[in-house]
């Protein structure tokens, strides 16, 4: 996050409107000064809380990114999420869901990608799956899910799946701060998602046709973070063992 053109882009929404500080801080429900601090360059002293209700009241939205080794944070991202893809497939198909990865579409000038669109053959239920490593934008993330599960049954005619209804989960990477943001979010989800844990693997296993829209935790992410890391010292081990035999295999000086 770059503070200085943060605060430059803030003031300039701001003069857009025509409102003085004292009149984005009513609209965002922060103090003035909060406004002034982020217009100064100086948003290292306010909470991203308070930032982020800045530029809703600006109606923009404040990106965090976080950069690690050029693209290294984006290979790690998609392992991750390539861990709970596999997860949640794994599962579907041991339940008898026909399952397709990665849908891309493009109608009426809407486009994007769905993680898992699934088919139960049985029942006839379109299920469309969005897959986090870990949350952004919660209103985002749910409403581009709203615009996906309305598309789908278009989606679905290409693969000739004859369908009776819909549903919509959630698999979310399994960790402290992502079930402390749905707590915290409690309200949100339960409206968007109320069937969690048990009782929605448990619909996956044996779906009904009456409405579901669901949230599972998935540890496959840490899993694969684990087998990750054990692979990295056993590579480390090999490597150090395979240093100590070639020197002892080296003849001593004078002895050649």
């Amino acid at each position: 996050m770059d503070p200085v053109r943060l605060g430059r882009s803030v003031r300039i929404l701001r003069h857009r409107r025509g409102w003085r500080q004292v009149d984005l801080g009513a609209r965002a429900g922060v103090p003035r000064w909060a406004v002034s601090l982020l217009e100064l360059g100086r948003a290292e002293e306010l909470r991203l809380g308070v930032i982020e209700r800045i530029g809703h009241a600006l109606e923009a939205r404040v990106i965090v990114r976080v950069d690690w080794r050029g693209e290294a944070i984006d290979r790690l991202l998609d392992s991750a999420h390539a861990a709970l893809v596999e997860d949640g497939v794994t599962r579907l198909i041991s339940a008898g869901w026909v399952v397709e990865t990665e849908v891309s579409f493009e109608i009426r000038g809407e486009r994007g990608s769905i993680d898992i669109l699934a088919w139960h053959p049985t029942e006839h239920i379109l299920l469309v799956v969005e897959v986090k490593s870990a949350f952004g934008d919660l209103q985002s993330m749910l409403m581009v899910l709203d615009r996906k599960v309305r598309l789908a049954p278009i989606i679905a005619r290409r693969f000739g799946w004859q369908i009776a209804s819909i549903a919509r989960l959630l698999v979310v990477g399994e960790g402290r701060t992502a079930r402390r943001i749905v707590e915290t979010h409690r309200g949100l989800f339960t409206t968007a998602s109320p069937e969690r844990g048990r009782t929605a693997s448990h619909w996956l296993a044996v779906p009904g046709r009456t409405r579901f829209s669901g949230l599972i935790f998935s540890s496959a992410a840490s899993r694969e973070s684990v087998t990750r890391r054990q692979r990295v010292r056993r590579t480390a081990r090999e490597a150090s063992a395979g240093s100590s035999q070639s020197r002892a295999d080296r003849p001593e000086p004078g002895r050649a």
